[in-house]
């Protein structure tokens, strides 16, 4: 079986009230936590509105997590296409992966917020298609094809190369996929990989076991091959010793997110908000689609369950989040990679089969044993110190250390 990778997907959702300057810079120590843990990848967003979501440039923020970081791969989660002349989204993404020595991952999408399409005065009937001819033209410029000219009603080039190319030989593109068959029609057609965003909602993951079959459809009708490797899944989580640990750290911040943000600023079709703390937290992991209240354990039987629905996938990023307290939050992350990853790509097997063979061949290992004794006994100098060493243990009192009860209570 191939190794599932993890990541994490800083949006970010900040809750409002917090200093900007260092929200961001949490988001960049996030970052650096993630590549000591040895996570594969850390994906970041670009919106401009609704408070709680205040990255603007992916491609900045990256820049500097690429200073931080060591291995990690770092995509775009995703820059918004219609919003940006296509030449220039492709010179940020080559001097991106120069910065990070080869780490870019591309990520794009129509733009997620109806709020920042009509800030910009963009139709969003147009957006969708705008983001498929700018993949088109982005590519053939990461390629490094000949000259082109290309005329379009919201953007023009003539005689059009860049004069740098990537790091990379062929970047790693990406596209986000919501419920509808858009985003995975439009992976096929480019032949690029996918970052399923919907499965954090029911209607998302009630569409995902079919959402492969428009990327294999599409890709065949226009002569590319798409691969289940680069298909990239978004779960959230919040990870703790126990259940009931796991659930009082996250209430409320969960329990704001949801009925701040998702119901009451997004206003998001068929969410309603909790009437509690504790009924958010409760409800999380039903109507929440992908998100796990829990233990590692919880964690490993919901990943095993999303690999079995969607028929296989890549990558597991994990969605950020401000549910818990920043220590809490941390230690979340540092579970996942100690217990969640290892176990979910059966790292352990082999230590554990290595223990089961000691334990049920005990008899040789007691032979073996058998052996040294035999030759010791057959010196008399080897038999004398072992003698000595058995007397000196026997002789020593069960609790040799200093006794310090008496002096305590005289003050001594």
């Amino acid at each position: 079986m191939a190794r599932v990778k993890f990541g994490g997907f800083v949006a970010p959702h900040h809750p409002i009230g917090e200093h900007p300057t260092l929200q961001l810079q949490r988001d960049l120590e996030l970052a650096e936590h993630l590549d000591r843990l040895g996570y594969d990848e850390f994906w970041c967003g670009e919106h401009h509105s609704t408070g709680w979501e205040v990255i603007a440039s992916p491609e900045m923020f990256l820049a500097a997590a690429g200073e931080r970081t060591h291995r990690i791969k770092l995509g775009t989660g995703v820059v918004s296409l219609p919003y940006h002349h296509p030449f220039n989204v492709a010179q940020r993404m080559v001097q991106l992966d120069h910065m990070t020595r080869g780490r870019v991952i591309f990520g794009s999408g129509p733009g997620a917020l109806p709020s920042d399409a009509f800030t910009l005065g963009i139709d969003p009937m147009v957006q969708r298609d705008r983001q498929d001819e700018a993949i088109g033209v982005i590519r053939k410029l990461l390629r490094g094809e000949d000259r082109f000219d290309h005329e379009s009603e919201w953007f023009t080039l003539k005689d059009a190369r860049l004069q740098l190319l990537p790091v990379q030989e062929d970047m790693p593109f990406a596209v986000a996929s919501m419920i509808s068959p858009s985003g995975m029609t439009l992976a096929g057609k480019h032949g690029t990989g996918v970052l399923s965003i919907g499965s954090m909602s029911s209607a998302g993951l009630q569409a995902l076991p079919t959402q492969w079959g428009f990327a294999e459809t599409a890709a065949k009708e226009h002569g590319n091959v798409v691969n289940r490797d680069d298909w990239r899944v978004v779960m959230s989580w919040h990870i703790a010793e126990t259940e009931a640990q796991a659930q009082e750290e996250a209430k409320n911040g969960l329990y704001r997110w949801h009925n701040e943000y998702t119901v009451g600023t997004l206003m998001r079709p068929g969410a309603e908000a909790y009437a509690s703390p504790d009924e958010a937290v409760q409800s999380a992991g039903v109507e929440g689609g992908g998100a796990i209240v829990g233990t590692p354990d919880d964690l490993i039987k919901a990943v095993r369950d999303m690999l079995e629905l969607t028929g296989g996938f890549g990558t597991v990023i994990g969605f950020a989040h401000d549910w818990a307290n920043r220590e809490a939050t941390l230690r979340s992350w540092d579970m996942v990679a100690r217990y969640v990853i290892p176990e979910v790509n059966g790292m352990l097997d082999n230590y554990r089969e290595s223990q089961r063979y000691v334990i049920e061949n005990r008899e040789s290992f007691d032979r073996a044993g058998e052996a040294v004794m035999a030759k010791i006994m057959e010196n008399e100098k080897a038999v004398e110190a072992l003698s000595e060493q058995d007397d000196a243990q026997a002789a020593m009192p069960a609790h040799h250390a200093p006794d310090l009860t008496d002096k305590a209570q005289s003050g001594g």
